[in-house]
Order: structure tokens, then sequence, then C-alpha cells
């Protein structure tokens, strides 16, 4: 195997997506590659995936490499992460059977990656799946006591101009199949006419349908500045001290920003901004429902998200839930009732017209004849 392209590389992947060409090579430090990241990368048409780390560690089953291998791209391994600091990005590198080279010397070796040893790698997360979810369940029980403030005071929500009172708010993360809930409710969104709230890339996944976020919401390390510049308000999200590393890129950009301090994660805080704001309806895309999706972000539980999830459930519903209930699809009886409909009009004009009634005459006296009455 040869391959020779362009180096582009970050130990954030969420990072370095926004920087990838088609045709490059993706230099990657992500220990078991996550759904999202690797659907990133296969939209972002790279050439192969160097990744300075396992893959798949076996801790639980990540789909994340193969959905890059099913995809056609080649996912590749290497032990040296002395490679990060050798490399210069927007250099050639070429990787030539099991050897990476660059500028004319041999830097490390590699190893591919493919489907069936993935699939051998995944068995071990699957066989640790148990012991994981013990784990998990533990931490969100133990931190749940600690962070039971979060639903029970109220004096942290920001104050905001956007009218959200007897409102539907749609609440998008750019989480697992976020796009497709999208296609799925834009009937909705278009009829209904939802408050949009972005929680930081999901901002720009609004934008990416065209829509302008009334608000986003979080800690500002995924969102486009272009997307901070045509959203309606921002609120940053702060820890619990009141610090918000991300207000001052916000201040950079000369714009305006609310500050929500809590423990809980950003798409926790815009479901209680939505609540508190006695919403009628919370719709939520692409955001973190199971154990895999929160050990994928890096989380050891799911205290916060468990908490809020009891608060608001009233009134929150997935995208999908909404797709299902809101098809607009005419029924026949809808299409013969609105056939009918319109004859009517058309059926009193022509009677009221007077060589249709001589017309109608003649007819009858043409059926007496035949049938003799």
């Amino acid at each position: 195997m040869y391959i020779k392209g362009t180096i582009k590389k970050d130990k954030r992947t969420k990072n370095l997506i926004k920087r990838l060409k088609p045709g490059d090579i993706a230099i990657i430090d992500h220990k078991d590659l996550d759904e999202i990241a690797s659907i990133s990368l296969v939209e972002s048409k790279v050439k192969c995936v160097l990744n300075l780390n396992m893959s798949v560690s076996g801790k639980y089953p990540n789909k994340g490499p193969s959905i890059l291998i099913e995809s056609g791209i080649i996912l590749l391994e290497s032990e040296n992460k002395e490679i990060f600091d050798i490399v210069t990005e927007g250099d050639l590198l070429e990787l030539k059977d099991g050897i990476i080279i660059y500028r004319d010397k041999e830097i490390g070796t590699y190893k591919e990656l493919n489907s069936e040893i993935v699939e051998e790698l995944l068995k071990v997360g699957y066989s640790n799946l148990e012991k994981e979810l013990d784990k998990f369940i533990e931490n969100t029980l133990e931190y749940a006591k600690k962070e039971k403030e979060l639903v029970l005071e109220k004096g942290n929500i920001p104050k905001i101009k956007t009218k959200m009172t007897n409102r539907h708010v749609l609440v998008v993360v750019r989480g697992k199949d976020y796009k497709k809930d999208l296609i799925a409710i834009q009937n909705y969104i278009s009829e209904v006419k939802p408050i949009l709230i972005g929680v930081d890339g999901g901002g720009d996944a609004l934008l990416e349908f065209g829509y302008i976020p009334d608000i986003v919401i979080g800690d500002m390390d995924s969102i486009s500045d272009k997307c901070l510049q045509l959203s309606k308000e921002i609120i940053v999200h702060a820890y619990k001290d009141g610090r918000a590393p991300g207000l001052e890129r916000v201040k950079n950009l000369g714009l305006e920003a609310k500050i929500f301090p809590s423990a809980g994660t950003s798409e926790d805080i815009a479901f209680l901004l939505a609540y508190s704001y006695n919403v009628d309806l919370i719709v939520a895309v692409g955001t973190h429902s199971n154990m895999i999706d929160f050990l994928e972000k890096g989380r050891s539980g799911m205290a916060s998200t468990f908490l809020v999830r009891l608060k608001v459930g009233s009134k929150l519903v997935d995208a999908k839930g909404v797709n299902m209930l809101y098809r607009s699809s005419l029924k026949l009886k809808y299409v013969i009732g609105l056939g009918i409909a319109a004859l009517i009009p058309i059926i009193v004009l022509s009677l009221m017209f007077p060589p249709m009634n001589e017309l109608i005459k003649l007819i009858q006296i043409r059926f007496r004849i035949l049938f003799g009455f």
C-alpha cells in the first residue's frame, strides 16, 4: 500500500474537521474513535486517517472505526506519538508498506485496521459492557446526589430577550443522526416555527439547513464565528463558580452574551432554560440519551442529564417522535372531499348559464325517449 497526501493534524478531532479538505491525511490522537467524529471525517472525504492512539481500546463497543472502514476510508494506527511534534501541517506525508515517511525520512511505523480486526476488538468491548454499565450507574447515582441543586435552584437561569413562553422550542445538538432528524421535521419547523436553540456546534447544524438560531448556548469550543455573529442571542455555559472561558471568544468578536453557570452539560442547560420560561414543548435533535453516547463523549455518568430529564420530561420529546406524529400526508378521503368542494361552485355556475340549462333539458328529453317515461 502507498498513500501520499497533505497533512492535517489536531489532537481534538472536532477542531480538525473544520480544516480538512478532500484527499488530506488526517492525523489524530483519539482513543476509542466515536461515531460523530467518524461521520465528520467521512463527510470531509479525507484520503486516510492516521490515529496515534487506540481506535478501539475494548472499553466499550465504539462504532467509529467501522463507519470509516465501511465508507472506504483507510484507518491506520501508530504508537509513535512524537509524530505530532515532528510533522508540520500542510506538508506532504507518505505511507508505504507500514512505514511513515516525512521529508524523505522514516519517522515511524503503522498498522492498518480492517473490518475483521475491528470486529475482533469490538467483541472485547461488548464483553466489557456489563462492567462499564455497573460503573456508569454507580457514578450517575453518586453525582446525582451532589448535583441535585441543578434542578432545584432557579437563580442561575439568565434573563433573555427571546420570548419563549407558550411556544415550541427546538434544541439542536450536533449529535447522532442530527441531519436525518432535521430533514425529517422540516415540515414541523416551517409550519410551527419553534424557537431554535443550537447547542455549540448545533448552531452550525441549523445554519447548514438554512435556519438562523434564535439562541446558541454552550462553552463556545465547537461553534463557528459565523454562527455566533448570525445568532440572535448568545448564552455562554460557565462553571458553577462563574468562570466562563468561552466568554472571551465572544467578546473578541465584539458580541454580547449572557452567562449560565451550571454543573450540567450544555444540552442539559438548554433544556432547563426552555423549561424555566414555560414553553409548551421541547423537541430534541441529536441529543445524548444512552450510555454509549456518554462514554463516547468521555463522561463516566449521566447525573446531570438524568436529573434534567426528570424535571423537563413532561415537555420533552425526541425529533423522531415528532416526525412520526407530524407527517403531512393527504389521506384519500381528504382528497375526495377537496375534489367535491371544488366541483360545487362549477356545477352551480353551470346551472346558472342559460345555454347549459337548455342542454340539460335536451338530455332529460333524450332519457325519457330512451326509457319510455
